[in-house]
């Protein structure tokens, strides 16, 4: 039987993980095996309130994981990622903390197999059978204006460049291709450009996508720039993925399990 490990990372988002961890009910633990909450050093009460959940639901295999420091959420997959190749773990499906995505979105896929055909089966909020709530029109079309300009480049449908539901075989994970991509936001973006250099097998699928009581990370200005420019240099010379992305160097992305 697979094994899959979902993982949630969380920073400063107490108001909202307790709903995202509502979510693992009997129906979503037929396909996941383990839960990990890795808590970026939030500064709120992110972390009592997994903890609470924790002993309130001790059925659901959840663990707590704290970063050595705030590696960002780049940083943060990176942890889940080594934990989920070191723990011999098939998949690693990933579904942020703040609670605007949905895993039943993904049990109909689970339960076809789907993700067991494709390297990595990507969350899409702008394609056909999506389902926005309460994200404007002037967002959704910065982002598809950017789905298509990642297309050109890689020769692909592009149907969204990062939402925070996604699963990853594995197998393509052992070989830290994504060790150097950059700790922040952007991490995803550099993972499109690299699923086109090393020949990965990815796969839009359709998600529910909202915004509430969210607070949103992204310096929007500032970032389109830059992942401009990631491109850029990436149409210009492909090897330009193997180059080190981050702003600070780490040696080793380290969490501690907290009970």
């Amino acid at each position: 039987m697979e094994k899959i490990l979902l993982f949630i990372p969380a920073y400063n988002c107490e108001n909202q993980i307790v709903r995202v961890l509502n979510q693992i009910d009997s129906q979503v633990l037929e396909y996941i095996s383990e839960v990990i909450v890795v808590n970026n050093l939030s500064t709120d009460g992110t972390e009592q309130a997994v903890l609470d959940f924790k002993a309130e639901n001790p059925k659901v295999p959840v663990k707590l994981l704290r970063n050595h420091e705030n590696y960002g959420l780049g940083g943060s997959h990176k942890v889940a990622f080594r934990y989920a190749v070191d723990k011999g773990f098939d998949y690693v499906c990933v579904l942020h903390g703040d609670d605007q995505g949905n895993i039943h979105d993904f049990i109909p896929m689970l339960r076809k197999g789907i993700h067991t055909k494709h390297d990595c089966v990507l969350g899409a909020r702008f394609m056909r059978g999506s389902r926005l709530q309460g994200y404007s029109l002037f967002r959704t079309f910065g982002n598809i204006v950017y789905d298509f300009i990642f297309a050109a480049v890689i020769k692909q449908r592009v149907f969204d460049l990062g939402s925070g539901l996604n699963i990853y075989n594995t197998k393509m994970l052992r070989y830290r291709f994504f060790e150097k991509f950059p700790d922040n936001l952007m991490f995803n973006y550099c993972m499109i450009m690299a699923a086109d250099f090393y020949k990965q097998d990815i796969i839009f699928y359709p998600i529910s996508w909202r915004e509430d009581d969210q607070v949103s990370n992204v310096k929007m200005g500032k970032q389109a720039v830059k992942v401009l420019s990631m491109l850029k240099d990436y149409a210009l010379d492909k090897e330009t993925i193997r180059g080190d992305y981050r702003d600070k160097a780490i040696e080793s992305y380290e969490a501690d399990e907290i009970k």
